[in-house]
């Protein structure tokens, strides 16, 4: 399976050092996307791998991958837990080693719950109301 990898490059000497000598055919950096090429690669993925390292307080590309009906692996920091529901539109893992084992699982990982998860709980209209309702409560 082809692994592509899409993101900004924040530190060049260990990209250079660590990433670029495993690129080749079966492993491709094709840089920052914008909206109308994410759309496309999140769309046509088999899935997001989401592997951070840090305790990420929303994952918007998280998000943008499922509203494509893309399943997502991550490990389990962060807000990633909020986000996935382990099994029902992705997988939350502990180690790189279950990420890739949990890739073969992602076939019964339904593309329109995926999305479906995002009309539910992550539409502008429905993050704004949720944004509102929480400063309502720390005014009082």
């Amino acid at each position: 399976m082809k692994l592509v990898i899409a993101g900004i490059v924040q530190d060049r000497p260990y990209f250079e050092k660590y990433v670029e000598p495993h690129l080749g055919s079966d492993v491709n950096y094709i840089g920052s996307v914008g909206p109308e090429e994410r759309d496309k690669v999140l769309g046509n993925a088999y899935a997001l791998l989401h592997p951070i390292y840090f305790s990420e307080p929303f994952g918007l590309s998280i998000v943008e991958a499922m509203a494509c009906g893309t399943p997502v692996l991550a490990f389990n920091r962060g807000s990633m837990p909020e986000i996935i529901q382990d099994g029902l539109n992705g997988f939350i893992v502990a180690s790189v080693e279950e990420m890739a084992d949990q890739v073969k699982n992602v076939a019964n990982i339904s593309r329109e719950i995926c999305r479906q998860t995002v009309e539910q709980r992550f539409t502008q209209e429905i993050m704004v109301k949720a944004y509102i309702d929480v400063y309502k409560e720390i005014l009082k």
